[in-house]
């Protein structure tokens, strides 16, 4: 219970109290409970997306009060991490100064760019996504996006001395990995059923190549491009809902 609060914690503005002494594997332990992390708040999107739909309101009105609910749940972390990544990957700079781009407090043009683009990509795709489907895949949205989490954390190395992201990185094994991914895997399964995996296999994809291209470009990865990564997961995850959708599968 006090690790999934930790990851609670460091992934969201709920405040939750937990005693500051633990050892750092342990702390890394907390990386298991990512997915339920991402479960809850999909849960808590969900239960508003029922009540916005009771009162009536007019769907780019209770979309845009899904997304800001979302933001406010996570304090922005991962819009941060978002538009920290692209004014550095965007910079044409050497891995250096990219990665000092990232440390800067200031945002850029293409930080502000991708922040635009990734609220303007998760309105029009909640606007275009079935009813039906809408409470399911804000669930799957929150739920594989924290899980790409974990599994870039397992794949990729930490490219700086120290971070907020550097006890979780450095402290991922085999085992957290595989609990991450048993719970995930178990969580989609109910949600979906065996169609499940579709979505579940290409989001695994989806991170795989995304932090291979983070890498290439600054040696590995940061807490910034994990929350970059986090955010893009999320529009593809929910493009791919919609893609099933309109396929019929």
């Amino acid at each position: 219970m006090r690790k999934f609060l930790i990851a609670l914690q460091f992934l969201t503005s709920i405040p939750v109290r937990t005693k500051s002494a633990m050892d750092k594997n342990k702390l890394a332990g907390a990386a298991v409970y990512f997915p339920l992390v991402g479960l809850l708040l999909g849960l808590i999107l969900a239960t508003a997306n029922k009540l916005l739909y009771v009162l009536g309101l007019e769907e780019l009105l209770a979309n845009t009060l899904l997304v800001t609910l979302l933001i406010i749940l996570t304090a922005g972390l991962h819009l941060d991490g978002l538009a920290d990544t692209f004014d550095a990957l965007l910079s044409r700079k050497a891995r250096p100064e990219m990665l000092k781009i990232m440390r800067d407090s200031r945002i850029g043009t293409m930080g502000v760019l991708s922040l635009i683009c990734i609220i303007l990509l998760k309105l029009s795709l909640l606007c275009a996504l079935d009813l039906k489907m809408m409470n399911v895949s804000l669930i799957l949205m929150c739920l594989l996006s924290r899980y790409s989490l974990v599994l870039s954390m397992f794949s990729f190395p930490y490219v700086r001395e120290e971070g907020k992201a550097k006890v979780f990185i450095e402290g991922m094994n085999t085992k957290i990995f595989s609990l991450a991914t048993a719970i995930t895997l178990f969580c989609v399964l109910v949600l979906l059923g065996l169609k499940g995996l579709i979505p579940f296999i290409m989001v695994m994809l989806f991170t795989i190549l995304t932090g291979k291209f983070i890498a290439k470009k600054i040696g590995g990865i940061t807490g910034d491009t994990l929350g970059a990564i986090n955010e893009l997961t999320e529009v593809f995850v929910l493009l791919n809902m919609l893609i099933l959708t309109r396929l019929g599968i």
